[in-house]
């Protein structure tokens, strides 16, 4: 009977201390998962929730400060998320705050992020609708990243195909070990640095005849400062339109003067005429001129007879002496 008694105390602990730990166990679920203690209710509404559940936990800045409670349908196309916050979160969660679904890890559980927003706002409040963002789609990143590889491999076939025909040309490797290559490619290098340095050389001296411009100095610079020469050029321009006035008129008198001549030589009149077209006056001109160079040439005869006249003789030689003289005198006085 005592021995019974004893098995049935124990058989009572043991049972009494299962509910214990169960009962202890149960209220640590439920703490982790906000079903005890004080909280208050946020709200948000997605398009798609990429497999959040109930029971999935909720972040604000990283930090775990709640539960999902519900999600729900409200149409074809928009589900809301029912969250259990902290109270304690009163006082740090603003109605401007951006709720989003993540992935605890890169294949982990759905989890609600929450992110603070830009400026100030109130404190958010029971029940309030927080703003969203559209999560990433997983399966479109997988594709997208699938759509990539297929490019790196399709850049990696020609890339190889390229090194392959690199590989295979003679012409390239005969080029790349050609030893003259690196010699001319210094000479042009010391050529594009000569020339480098020309065109500097170029530009200050370019400049400094700026600055002497500028300051006055040569001809250009006095053509450009000097108001003296500004003067004397417009006094030259005046002159040369007072000589082109003149030229001008003396053009139009000469202009009458040929339209005179060619309206006498036209009508038969006048001396022009005359010369041009009278045969006869022209006949006389050239006996003129015949009887000028006889008589030229007579005259010439003479002056050779009265150098041998034995009156005139004398003369003539003293002509000459001093002629001679004359010229012995310009030679000794030349250098």
């Amino acid at each position: 009977m005592t021995r019974t008694y004893i098995n049935n105390v124990r058989l009572g602990t043991f049972i009494l201390a299962g509910l214990v730990f169960l009962v202890l166990l149960l209220y640590m679920i439920g703490k982790n998962r906000h079903l005890f203690g004080s909280n208050y209710l946020l709200k948000a509404r997605f398009e798609n929730v990429q497999g959040l559940k109930a029971g999935h936990n909720v972040r604000y800045a990283g930090i775990e400060c709640g539960t999902v409670k519900k999600v729900s349908f409200l149409n074809d196309t928009l589900i809301e998320v029912d969250m259990l916050i902290e109270n304690k979160m009163k006082s740090v969660i603003r109605e401007n705050a951006i709720v989003s679904v993540g992935t605890e890890g890169f294949v982990g559980n759905k989890v609600v992020n929450i992110v603070p927003g830009h400026g100030t706002a109130p404190f958010a409040s029971d029940k309030d609708m927080l703003n969203s963002k559209r999560p990433p789609d997983t399966d479109e990143m997988i594709r997208t990243l699938s759509k990539t590889n297929d490019d790196i491999a399709i850049v990696a076939d020609n890339l190889k195909t390229t090194i392959r025909n690199i590989n295979n040309s003679e012409a390239l490797w005969e080029l790349l070990n050609e030893k003259s290559i690196p010699r001319n490619i210094k000479f042009s290098a010391e050529n594009i640095q000569l020339a480098s340095e020309r065109a500097a050389q170029m530009i200050d001296d370019l400049h400094l005849l700026v600055e002497n411009i500028k300051n006055g100095k040569g001809s250009l610079g006095a053509l450009l400062t000097d108001s003296s020469f500004a003067i004397n050029l417009n006094d030259a321009v005046d002159k040369v339109s007072t000589v082109a006035i003149h030229v001008d008129t003396l053009s139009q008198q000469l202009n009458q003067f040929v339209s005179l001549v060619r309206s006498d030589v036209n009508n038969g009149k006048g001396v022009a005429n005359a010369l041009l077209k009278d045969s006869a006056i022209t006949t006389k001109l050239n006996q003129s001129l015949d009887h000028i160079e006889k008589g030229t040439e007579a005259f010439s005869q003479d002056m050779e007879a009265l150098k041998h006249n034995f009156l005139l003789r004398g003369y003539f030689r003293k002509l000459e002496k001093r002629a001679q003289k004359d010229e012995k005198k310009n030679t000794a006085n030349l250098p």
